[in-house]
């Protein structure tokens, strides 16, 4: 039996803690880290503790986290039920488990055409080294996989961009799934207020690919996949290579591109989200978390058009190596969402989950509840 892991690296999530309002920086100063402090916002008087935040934020009041309740009984339809979190504002740190363990077998990957589709078959396994699974925040263990996802070989933008469910929103060239999303809410309730993935108030055992696996042994990125980009080159120097596919079928990069996405001599940057973090507070009520806007909730981030280099779904319409004659392409970000939320295409139905949907088969049955 494997032992827990405790996380040995600390890796600041991308944009948490972006905004923070005036009045956590007062309460906390001529503090000292760790000091208890209070301070008044529109919804109410909030304590904490004063804690160093990154991206030179200094010292704030952030309240005091509470403990997740784990689950009990089954929701409605055998789902089981949510977590119950209670967690506010999160302090913009995601524990990473060191990637040390070697592959459990050989990475698997065929690509192909046929007729109109790009088929995708794999077996989930990576080239690159992961971290321990189980480990003290995923208790699952990493399980070949039979994938087989087709995706438009000519893929086509839609009359408007559709959100990207619980579900993968692609698959990286090495077989391993992209999925950005994670199913905790704040109380349990399936709403508005789910949690971002890597904000750290919820710690999900991550390795330092931001991967960590699923109930039914699925290995899946949430966040920039280190091991992959390392292993095909990506560069600030140069532009990104293809790193993998969506379910729309438009090619996915990461990281790096041109400045005039369609003059490859205009040179290389890196490419920046259009998504900034809400100014002011949350609603506070019986279902509502209150406290302010900090990206610890998906909800926290609004998009703010010609902010950045990239368009609602992280996407821009580019010339690449791959695609000299132009394409529409979607890139992973250093900052908020770092996985597209959003289809630019129309997504294939072999991603979707649930009954009926014999596409992803799965090498073992499990308990469903998805992380």
């Amino acid at each position: 039996m494997k032992k827990w892991l405790f996380a040995g690296l600390c890796s600041i999530a991308p944009l948490a803690l972006a905004h923070v309002p005036e009045s956590a920086l007062e309460a906390c100063q001529d503090l000292s880290n760790g000091a208890s402090c209070a301070m008044e916002l529109p919804n109410g008087r909030m304590s904490g503790r004063c804690r160093t935040l990154p991206q030179s934020h200094g010292l704030a009041c952030v309240p005091e986290r509470k403990s997740a309740a784990r689950p009990t009984g089954s929701a409605a339809g055998g789902r089981p039920a949510a977590r119950k979190h209670t967690v506010v504002q999160s302090d913009g740190l995601q524990h990473t488990v060191p990637a040390t363990e070697a592959p459990i077998t050989f990475s698997e990957v065929s690509i192909s055409i046929q007729g109109p589709w790009r088929v995708i078959e794999a077996n989930g396994i990576s080239e690159h080294k992961t971290g321990t699974f189980p480990n003290r925040g995923n208790p699952h263990e990493i399980e070949v996989q039979r994938y087989r996802f087709r995706v438009p070989a000519i893929p086509q933008i839609a009359a408007q961009s559709t959100p990207v469910p619980l579900q993968d929103f692609g698959i990286g060239l090495n077989g391993v799934p992209f999925d950005p999303s994670a199913a905790e809410w704040y109380l349990g309730n399936r709403g508005r207020w789910r949690y971002e993935a890597l904000s750290g108030a919820i710690q999900l055992g991550v390795d330092d690919n931001y991967a960590h696996v699923q109930p039914n042994g699925a290995y899946h990125y949430h966040g920039i996949p280190t091991g992959l980009l390392q292993r095909l080159g990506v560069s600030k120097e140069r532009h990104s290579p293809l790193i993998g596919w969506a379910a729309d079928g438009f090619p996915i990069y990461a990281l790096y591109g041109y400045a005039d996405g369609w003059e490859p001599e205009s040179g290389i940057v890196a490419m920046k989200s259009s998504y900034q973090v809400k100014p002011g507070n949350r609603p506070k009520g019986s279902k509502e978390p209150g406290g302010y806007y900090d990206g610890t909730f998906v909800d926290d981030y609004q998009y703010v058009a010609g902010s950045g280099t990239l368009d609602e779904c992280n996407g821009r319409m580019v010339r690449t190596p791959e695609f000299p004659q132009g394409t529409y392409a979607y890139f992973l970000t250093e900052d908020w969402p770092i996985i597209p939320r959003c289809y630019k295409g129309t997504p294939s139905e072999d991603f979707r989950r649930g009954p009926g949907n014999n596409q992803r088969e799965r090498t073992a049955k499990r308990p469903a509840r998805r992380l």
